[in-house]
């Protein structure tokens, strides 16, 4: 299932990402997951929420630049080798990774991984023929 990500582009100046952050939380939006890469002059903040759009109105008010992007949440076990077994469903479906970032969620045992990959329905179709679940935004709010 995928599930909706902010992608933030934030100028790399002291502030504006705290700026970014901060007009989120002053809106009740929530955080559960991001991951920032930076450029010499701007950051890529990929972040899930718990209400996308009213995130990307918030941020737009304040002059970010704000995309939404589709992306797979799996669930994977929070062991060595887990993701292991993640990256050898995509090879040997021949799935290509454009990137991913994770998580710990709330279960002890478990691990939530963000994936961009060329192909999501592929990638969830195999996923899911391999006993691996993915997850739609609830539940990367419970995991």
């Amino acid at each position: 299932m995928l599930i909706k990500q902010l992608s933030v582009f934030v100028e790399n100046k002291p502030g504006r990402l705290a700026a970014v952050i901060e007009a989120l939380g002053k809106n009740n939006v929530n955080m559960s997951a991001l991951s920032l890469a930076d450029t010499s002059e701007y950051g890529i903040l990929r972040v899930i929420v718990d209400n996308p759009e009213a995130a990307v109105e918030i941020l737009k008010k304040i002059g970010v630049i704000v995309k939404i992007t589709k992306v797979l949440a799996v669930s994977m076990d929070d062991t060595p080798g887990g993701l292991s077994k993640i990256l050898d469903v995509f090879l040997k479906n021949g799935i290509n990774v454009d990137y991913m970032y994770a998580f710990v969620g709330k279960t002890a045992d478990r691990a939530v991984m963000v994936v961009k990959v060329s192909d999501a329905a592929k990638a969830e179709e195999a996923l899911l023929s391999a006993g691996i679940q993915t997850l739609d935004t609830d539940d990367v709010y419970r995991a």
